[in-house]
Protein backbone atom coordinates (compact mmCIF):
# COMPACT_ATOMS: atom_id res chain seq x y z
CA UNK A 1 0.00 0.00 0.00
CA UNK A 2 2.10 2.48 -1.26
CA UNK A 3 1.51 6.44 -0.95
CA UNK A 4 -1.15 6.51 1.82
CA UNK A 5 -1.04 9.24 4.55
CA UNK A 6 -3.08 8.02 7.32
CA UNK A 7 -5.26 10.37 9.33
CA UNK A 8 -5.96 9.30 12.38
CA UNK A 9 -6.12 5.71 14.43
CA UNK A 10 -8.98 4.11 16.86
CA UNK A 11 -8.32 0.89 18.71
CA UNK A 12 -10.56 -2.07 17.75
CA UNK A 13 -12.15 -2.15 20.91
CA UNK A 14 -14.34 0.60 20.80
CA UNK A 15 -17.94 0.71 22.59
CA UNK A 16 -20.58 -1.69 21.45
CA UNK A 17 -22.70 0.18 18.56
CA UNK A 18 -19.76 3.07 17.80
CA UNK A 19 -17.84 3.35 14.97
CA UNK A 20 -15.47 6.18 15.35
CA UNK A 21 -13.36 5.46 12.41
CA UNK A 22 -16.54 5.22 10.15
CA UNK A 23 -17.71 8.58 11.39
CA UNK A 24 -13.85 10.18 10.90
CA UNK A 25 -13.99 9.15 7.45
CA UNK A 26 -17.15 10.06 6.56
CA UNK A 27 -16.77 13.56 7.61
CA UNK A 28 -13.72 14.23 5.99
CA UNK A 29 -15.72 12.45 3.12
CA UNK A 30 -17.68 14.84 3.25
CA UNK A 31 -15.17 17.82 2.80
CA UNK A 32 -14.28 16.35 -0.04
CA UNK A 33 -10.80 14.23 0.78
CA UNK A 34 -11.28 10.78 -0.32
CA UNK A 35 -10.79 9.01 3.28
CA UNK A 36 -11.02 5.40 3.73
CA UNK A 37 -11.42 2.79 6.67
CA UNK A 38 -8.30 0.11 7.22
CA UNK A 39 -7.75 -2.40 9.58
CA UNK A 40 -4.01 -2.52 10.86
CA UNK A 41 -3.62 -6.06 12.20
CA UNK A 42 -0.31 -5.68 13.42
CA UNK A 43 -1.53 -2.94 16.09
CA UNK A 44 -5.18 -4.29 16.58
CA UNK A 45 -6.70 -0.77 14.75
CA UNK A 46 -8.64 0.86 12.54
CA UNK A 47 -6.72 3.90 9.77
CA UNK A 48 -8.65 6.52 8.74
CA UNK A 49 -6.31 7.06 5.43
CA UNK A 50 -6.00 8.98 1.64
CA UNK A 51 -4.89 7.11 -0.87
CA UNK A 52 -1.82 9.12 -2.66
CA UNK A 53 -0.12 12.28 -1.34
CA UNK A 54 -1.83 15.13 -3.91
CA UNK A 55 -5.26 14.31 -2.60
CA UNK A 56 -4.09 15.25 1.52
CA UNK A 57 -2.09 18.65 -0.01
CA UNK A 58 -4.87 19.61 -2.24
CA UNK A 59 -7.38 19.50 0.68
CA UNK A 60 -4.99 20.94 3.01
Amino acid sequence: MNGRKVLERFPAGGPRGSWPAEEFAQARRSEGMPAEVVMDLASDAFLVIVRGDASVDAAA
